[in-house]
């Protein structure tokens, strides 16, 4: 045989197996996945129910997915900095994201320029929780007892109420804009740093009331002058019973704070299955779940489809509830 023509023989074996061998890279590469931790990006501080959830739920997965879920707390600048990790991470599957309301909905219409992209930057993967959010007043500071007889009040004294907040454009600061915005009155913002001092100022009785998820108003809920008056949800709450929805006096008034899994742009279908299979094994885990429940999360799951559609809608909803509030953040 020629020389020449062993020569292209040998080439095109040599090319063969070049080929061969990255055909079958991917395939290897998806089967392996996870073969090192993976780091579940959570832009809130430790302590808070968000992470609380990603701790119980990340013990789960680790193990279904047989690699440890290092949960990393990245807290700052209405979860952008969390976020930012995320979408500026590799592709690749290992790092992902509990982002919420602000994350994925609010944040876009808040601020005038955002670290990240919420249309273009993430790969939804399942819806994951909700927050009932409840309407507290302090009897003794505002001599309400119901949603309706708070709307009566401020009708009669417009922007005299104070109400306070977590903090600016937060999910509780918006539940409160849509309430006012809803029932056609006019409220008076005092935004705190955390629901911790709202809540201090609240039991004190320096602020008449305020919107705060289920679980941080349980701990006030046994004084004397604080009251539920109303739920956010559309129907009555499981944990507040005989606590009316806010809808009963305010129709269609609704309003969580929600949260949900993402990973970077770009991830493989396959992984954002693998990832989305080990939550709804963790989540329809009876003990897992009943622990949410008490914490006064309502466990959610859902294609990464819905959440997509999820999140078009909320996006389009604050953002009127935010241009009409004319709120602003730097």
């Amino acid at each position: 045989m020629p020389f020449d023509s062993m020569l292209t023989r040998r080439s095109l074996m040599t090319a063969a197996a070049a080929l061969g061998a990255n055909l079958t890279a991917p395939a290897w590469a998806q089967a392996a996945y996870p073969a090192r931790p993976v780091h579940l990006i959570v832009p809130y501080a430790a302590g808070g129910g968000t992470d609380f959830f990603a701790r119980l739920v990340a013990t789960s997965m680790s193990t279904t997915l047989g690699q440890q879920i290092v949960v990393e707390n990245r807290p700052g600048a209405g979860t952008q900095i969390g976020a930012e990790v995320v979408a500026k991470a590799d592709p690749d599957g290992y790092t992902f994201l509990l982002g919420d309301t602000s994350t994925y909905a609010s944040n876009e219409s808040l601020y005038q320029k955002l670290s990240y992209d919420p249309q273009k930057d993430f790969a939804p993967i399942s819806l994951t929780g909700r927050f009932a959010i409840v309407l507290l007043v302090n009897t003794d500071k505002l001599n309400v007892n119901s949603v309706k007889e708070l709307i009566a009040a401020a009708q009669k004294a417009p922007g005299t109420i104070d109400y306070a907040s977590a903090g600016v454009g937060s999910p509780f600061h918006l539940a409160a804009e849509l309430f006012a915005q809803s029932a056609g009155i006019k409220l008076n913002h005092v935004p705190y740093k955390g629901a911790g001092p709202a809540l201090q100022d609240l039991a004190g009785g320096q602020i008449g009331m305020m919107f705060v998820d289920f679980a941080s108003a349980r701990s006030q809920l046994g004084l004397k002058s604080i009251k539920a008056i109303g739920v956010c949800s559309p129907d009555e709450f499981y944990g507040l019973p005989g606590v009316p929805a806010v809808a009963v006096d305010v129709p269609g008034f609704e309003g969580w704070a929600w949260q949900g899994f993402s990973a970077p742009a770009k991830v493989s279908p396959d992984i954002i299955a693998k990832l989305r299979d080990a939550y709804l094994k963790a989540v329809n885990d009876p003990e897992i779940r009943q622990k949410l429940i008490a914490a006064g999360i309502d466990p959610l799951q859902s294609t990464p489809q819905e959440m997509a559609d999820y999140i078009a809608a909320e996006t389009a909803k604050w953002a009127q509830v935010i241009k009409t509030a004319g709120i602003k953040m730097d």
